[in-house]
């Protein structure tokens, strides 16, 4: 992992998890918040890494250790659309949205996804690039801002627990769920 990246295992430690919770990886990518996260739920626990692109969720199984294989599972959905991620409603204790919300399209859908598979006070980090860096994270017009991602969700009926430095280019805010 090179230094200019913000530090999954750092920052789950802010979601507060424990043994045995359920938690939706949202955009799980190449996967290092749902390793992170499957080694504080332990085998009791689940973490769902659900991304849209199928080849990035064979990837993301391989590059999984053994102990955390039977925590984690990929799952091919669409965080955007009512029912894209294909969990039940309220079924999770905690959201991770790292890195993701700045490719959203339907913002407004992945807010009512978020909100129907979370359970009543559980939590969302969101995690996303504070800037654009020049070929690092993404382009200047697709940054959203740490304030509009928070009036976003607060907006949205979330509340807003706290903002953490997730990195030396990314920002970090904990929701809760109404």
């Amino acid at each position: 992992m090179s230094a200019h990246f913000s530090s999954p295992r750092e920052n789950i430690l802010q979601l507060g998890l424990h043994e045995g919770m359920k938690v939706g990886d949202f955009g799980a990518g190449s996967g290092h918040y749902a390793r992170a996260a499957a080694a504080v739920v332990g085998r009791d626990g689940k973490v769902y890494a659900i991304d849209v692109q199928e080849n990035v969720l064979k990837h993301l199984k391989l590059n999984t250790h053994i102990h955390h294989q039977s925590t984690i599972d990929a799952v091919w959905g669409n965080i955007e659309k009512p029912g894209g991620t294909h969990l039940r409603d309220a079924s999770l204790d905690a959201i991770i949205l790292a890195n993701t919300f700045f490719q959203i399209e339907n913002r407004f859908g992945c807010l009512g996804e978020i909100k129907r598979v979370l359970k009543p006070g559980g939590k969302l980090m969101v995690v996303d690039w504070a800037g654009s860096y020049g070929g690092m994270g993404p382009t200047p017009e697709k940054v959203i801002s740490e304030h509009d991602a928070e009036a976003f969700f607060i907006n949205g009926g979330f509340h807003k627990a706290k903002s953490f430095r997730a990195g030396p280019h990314h920002y970090g805010i904990i929701f809760t769920a109404p």
